[in-house]
């Protein structure tokens, strides 16, 4: 949707890895620079690590398209919990060998007289793993055999190895690994953009599909994209696709800080359990069921300014405070928030109880404080109310783009 309103040709920050949008950060240069490296060599693995989302595929995709495939041919599989075996035949599958009917001698076979047919043609080949932390120990060992063939002195089978960084520390402390850890000829741990990288990057992306400066991006907008996102490359993908989504909505030409609040905001109140929404539902109808009360208790004279008072206008930054502040005390008083609730529902109970009989003073002067703070509870709640109305609104018009929050619809 947001590529139409601003112009663009494309999506320029979809999630899937794509090396045209390729963004050379001062830490993907460093892992290029290992990746070369290794494929200079011909041999041994190579093992980039990083957080999820750092852009380790998007990083070998780009790879890929630098290499000469004349000279090389390249295969890449993403692993899951692979018994060797099954491994094997991935491996095999990928360089398009044919396995079927193949126990795992016939299956090496295979990719053995595949390697060397390669070799001779002057082709080298490369086997990229990705997801390596999910290989287990059996698995790892398959790889390393693979790595020993040759042809005469020449290997056959380079193995760059792509994982999360719990792998680079289980290679590097199994002891059942070390026949492996010492064909490692480099590794590198993709980290982080820097925070001055950040406004590169996003204007790198949007300009590959048209951007020419609409929406603009006000000078605070990153120092709030880098603290939310730390810089990983998916989340900040994820979270200006939200961004620029809400702008288009809102017609705004400027993206800020502020506008960044309002769409983390959204995305609390979306991740809110149901367990949250109850419980927020019941202090805002005890909130109403207090108003009702202290109107019909309450003198004239008081009445009169608290109907005159108007709810405020919420900006979306107070918004997206407000939204903070609620789920900070959802999750750490839940126990409390629910017997004071039952406490008011209560003395709500007997005052509507004293509405229809005569009772004695004693007894109502303390009902009567219990209201002014039901009142002064109620106004915190209306401007809650007001806010969640505020929400719904965004939904709405959302919903209008096709862009309504699964589980969510009314």
């Amino acid at each position: 949707m947001f590529e139409t309103h601003y112009g663009l040709t494309g999506r320029p920050f979809q999630l899937t890895p794509d090396p045209r949008f390729y963004f050379e950060s001062a830490t993907h240069r460093k892992a290029m620079s290992y990746l070369g490296y290794g494929l200079a060599q011909g041999e041994g693995f190579i093992i980039i690590t990083g957080e999820i989302g750092a852009g380790k595929s998007t990083l070998v995709a780009h790879l890929m398209q630098t290499v000469d495939k004349a000279r090389l041919t390249a295969a890449q599989i993403v692993t899951t919990q692979l018994k060797g075996d099954d491994l094997l035949h991935m491996v095999a599958s990928s360089f398009g060998i044919a396995t079927a009917g193949l126990d795992k001698t016939g299956t090496l076979a295979a990719i053995e007289h595949f390697l060397h047919t390669e070799a001779r043609a002057g082709r080298r080949c490369l086997l990229v793993v990705d997801e390596s932390q999910n290989l287990p120990m059996p698995a790892l060992e398959e790889l390393r055999m693979l790595s020993n063939f040759q042809l005469g002195s020449h290997p056959l089978l380079q193995i760059f190895l792509l994982g999360q960084p719990e792998f680079r520390a289980m290679v590097h402390g199994a002891p059942g690994l070390e026949q492996l850890r010492q064909r490692i000829i480099a590794t590198h741990h993709l980290g982080a953009m820097d925070a001055h990288e950040l406004q590169p990057y996003v204007e790198h992306r949007m300009k590959l599909v048209g951007w020419t400066g609409r929406p603009a991006f006000a000078d605070d907008a990153w120092a709030r994209l880098f603290t939310e996102t730390g810089g990983i490359p998916r989340k900040v993908n994820m979270l200006i696709n939200r961004v620029l989504l809400m702008a288009a909505v809102d017609n705004r030409e400027t993206i800020d800080a502020a506008l960044i609040d309002a769409v983390l905001a959204d995305l609390a109140m979306d991740s809110m359990s149901e367990e949250d929404w109850q419980n927020e539902a019941m202090l805002a109808s005890a909130a109403r069921h207090a108003e009702h009360v202290a109107s019909v208790t309450a003198a004239p004279e008081q009445v009169a300014p608290a109907a005159a008072a108007a709810i405020p206008e919420v900006s979306r930054a107070d918004f997206n405070h407000f939204v903070r502040e609620v789920r900070d005390f959802a999750a750490e008083q839940q126990d409390a928030r629910t017997l004071l609730v039952q406490e008011l529902q209560a003395a709500l109970d007997r005052v509507e109880a004293l509405e229809t009989r005569p009772a004695p003073t004693a007894d109502v002067e303390p009902l009567l404080r219990r209201i002014d703070a039901l009142e002064r509870l109620q106004a915190e709640q209306q401007q809650s109310l007001h806010r969640v109305l505020a929400l719904l609104v965004g939904w709405v018009e959302d919903d209008s783009a096709g862009m309504w929050p699964k589980g969510r619809a009314a």
